[in-house]
């Protein structure tokens, strides 16, 4: 033996010891992350419903869960931008790569350059977890995407994987802010051509939102859910914003004498109210109800009057929910194009009708990617019959509120415009004189809510008047 070989303890000739990989240890937050963003691409699972799920069974709370939270939710919003970035390192495209796999690298890949997880340690659980539940050949694949992508930051990678913003401005905040091209040039024309309110636009569309909110009046207050440690809201008289914690924990809450709603589903709603009408106010119709959050809302607010609210919905079981959130109302399952009820009958109508959802992109992560630009028209044809709909079922002096959670112009003010022309039975009213106590809802007639405005859900509202 040599003397290093001897100190070493090792017989000459038989080169170093095979040192064994150790074991991997399961990371339960990033296994999480990892599950429900295989859920989400496997069964079309929808995050905001599988999380708690899955945080429950698998006992994370506090910051365990607040990671898994955040490792799932930033992926699914971040992963078109992070797909550019592993095209760029990788000799495959990301179309390529099993999906299995390529999820784990996206997760890795958020760690890395929007998360505060050391580079080294981002990497390291990262390649634990392909190891783990893939195999050996995958991590070191993952392994060498990630340390490539390790030697730049977000701003870095940008300029790579980007197109020139000059050249192509919305392909630029596409890829800058992920959102796929075609909903980027939808919410740019929403905010009319301004390419900086679109960066902002897409900017607060990945931010995490607050939560919202409401008491129902007649069954508790703002200052019941302030009591318990919530915040009196800016706009609605009815909404206070949750800073942290579970909402159930509120009792309120827990009893079903409030609610989470966002705080523009709750201002369109009391806007309907807000409109005089001639003659009788007492018979309301939420006609596309579903899962009841405006329905509760105005159930209560028609209870305090006197006046009775019929709840519709085509789908039986959101139809219970609606059953669930209202204390008076009649609730029924109806298609609202082909009615249940009398013509001319409502004094008043909301027609919250389906749509693309566009409005909403920051609580529910995976729905950008979902989806298509071919379902606009098909959708916008619906809502064209809702609206004529609504307008048989209200009485002449009645009100329609028109309300889509999408700003996108083919779903907002062209349904609206369309069906006012072809039917001239209608006139468009002045929507934001209706809700003075809010800002910046635009020129009039309609009112748009935004995420980078106010701090809401992307909500548009018509109002519209039924004439003789």
């Amino acid at each position: 033996m040599t003397q290093g070989d001897e100190q070493a303890g090792r017989p000459r000739g038989r080169g170093r010891p095979h040192m064994k990989r150790p074991k991997p240890v399961r990371d339960e937050a990033r296994n999480v992350a990892y599950d429900l963003l295989r859920a989400v691409d496997e069964r079309d699972a929808y995050a905001n419903l599988l999380m708690p799920a899955l945080l429950r069974d698998r006992g994370l709370a506090g910051r365990d869960a607040a990671l898994a939270t955040e490792l799932a939710y930033g992926t699914l919003r971040g992963l078109g931008t992070y797909d550019e970035i592993i095209a760029a390192c990788s000799d495959r495209p990301p179309e390529e790569i099993d999906p299995p796999l390529l999820d784990a690298i996206r997760i890795g890949i958020h760690q890395l350059l929007k998360t505060r997880v050391p580079p080294h340690a981002a990497v390291s659980a990262t390649v634990d977890l392909v190891r783990l539940r893939i195999g050996t050949g995958a991590s070191k694949f993952a392994n060498a995407i990630l340390r490539k992508v390790a030697t730049r930051d977000f701003h870095e990678w940008l300029p790579i994987v980007a197109p020139d913003v000059k050249d192509d401005p919305v392909g630029h905040l596409a890829v800058a802010h992920s959102h796929p091209r075609w909903i980027t040039s939808a919410l740019r024309d929403a905010v009319g051509g301004d390419m900086d309110e679109t960066a902002a636009l897409l900017a607060a569309d990945n931010e995490r939102p607050g939560v919202t909110l409401v008491a129902w009046p007649g069954r508790s207050t703002v200052g019941e859910l302030v009591e318990a440690g919530a915040v009196a809201a800016r706009y609605s008289p009815y909404a206070a914003y949750l800073p942290e914690g579970d909402p159930a924990s509120v009792e309120a809450v827990a009893q079903g004498r409030a609610a989470v709603q966002d705080e523009a589903s709750q201002l369109v709603a009391l806007a309907l109210t807000r409109v005089p009408v001639a003659g009788s106010d007492r018979l309301w119709l939420d006609m596309c109800a579903g899962p009841g959050g405006k329905a509760g809302l105005l159930d209560a607010l028609a209870v305090q009057d006197d006046r009775h609210l019929l709840a519709s919905d085509q789908r039986f079981h959101r139809a219970r929910l609606v059953w669930r959130a209202t204390r008076r109302a009649g609730v029924i399952t109806a298609d609202g194009t082909e009615p249940a009820w009398r013509p001319a009958t409502f004094d008043r109508v909301l027609v919250d009708a389906p749509c693309t959802g566009l409005g909403a992109l920051r609580r529910r992560p995976e729905a950008r990617w979902r989806r298509d630009p071919a379902s606009v028209p098909e959708l916008s044809a619906l809502q064209r019959r809702l609206l004529g709909s609504a307008l048989e079922a209200t009485r002449p002096g009645g009100v329609v509120a028109y309300v889509t959670c999408s700003p996108h112009l083919a779903e907002t003010q062209a349904v609206v415009g369309d069906v006012v022309k072809r039917r001239g039975d209608a006139e468009v009213l002045d929507a934001p004189q209706f809700l003075d106590e809010v800002d910046h809802l635009g020129e009039g007639p309609y009112a748009q809510f935004w995420p980078h405005r106010h701090g809401t859900d992307a909500m548009f509202l018509a109002l519209l008047r039924k004439v003789a």
